[in-house]
């Protein structure tokens, strides 16, 4: 889903959910839920593509809508208590990033107030064409790209034998790219290694036991956070290593 579709199918959202409320409130309250950490500066966050999508659509923070931020930092166990928050605040629309955590924690907090999801779609709805219920959004884009990745992490390191695969358990969707990532091993019979972590010690020890010829990183908000310490770690050992997206290339890898 293109951004301008995106954007059209939250503020049609909003436009719905507004006038279900439109006696308790003098202007519609977006509840924004992410498994994020809060930028540093409020004004990057306004700069951000939800917002600029919003404004071009004619709703403007302050003006004709308001939001409530709610960040786990990145601990996916405050997540659930942090949507419930949202519900018992009562906004009129919950936007979810941060992957399958928050928007599976909305799901399960409220099947009333309509919910937004970005990058996930994982066992959320019976279909994205038709979703039903209160949840829509667009489909994760980090699956489908994983056995590529794998390929092309074989064709850049053509000798090795072994290649490890760093995840993060906590994450709803590890299992399925540890699956997909050992079909596509077994297809070219190379060993593969699971590493798990969910803490930056853990990140530390992983590498520690490392003994690999290259290294996948799986995409997960918490690696994202901590992406300085992964390339650092990932250079440090003279492993090559692929991510995910070019920001993993921004910060060295």
């Amino acid at each position: 889903m293109k951004r301008r579709e995106f954007m059209l199918l939250l503020s049609a959202a909003i436009a719905a959910a507004g006038p279900l409320r439109a006696q308790q409130k003098a202007m519609p309250v977006i509840g924004a839920l992410s498994a994020f950490s809060p930028p540093a500066n409020l004004g990057d966050l306004l700069r951000g593509p939800i917002h600029q999508g919003m404004g071009e659509m004619g709703f403007v923070e302050g003006q004709n809508m308001a939001w409530e931020y709610r960040w786990a930092d990145f601990h996916y166990d405050r997540v659930p208590a942090l949507a419930a928050d949202l519900v018992s605040r009562k906004v009129d629309l919950i936007v979810t990033t941060g992957g399958a955590p928050p928007a599976l924690a909305a799901k399960n907090a409220t099947s009333m107030i309509p919910i937004v999801f970005t990058d996930v779609g994982f066992g959320l709805v019976a279909s994205l064409a038709r979703p039903g219920g209160n949840l829509t959004g667009f489909p994760d884009i980090v699956i489908e790209p994983t056995p590529k990745r794998f390929e092309l992490l074989c064709e850049l390191v053509p000798q090795a034998a072994v290649i490890a695969v760093l995840v993060n358990p906590d994450n709803e969707i590890a299992e399925v790219h540890i699956r997909i990532t050992q079909e596509a091993a077994r297809a070219k019979n190379i060993k593969l290694v699971v590493l798990k972590a969910t803490t930056e010690a853990e990140i530390e020890a992983a590498f520690a036991r490392l003994h690999a010829d290259a290294l996948f990183v799986f995409p997960n908000p918490f690696f994202w956070s901590r992406r300085a310490s992964l390339v650092a770690l990932a250079a440090g050992h003279a492993v090559p290593a692929i991510y995910d997206n070019r920001g993993w290339v921004a910060a060295g890898g």
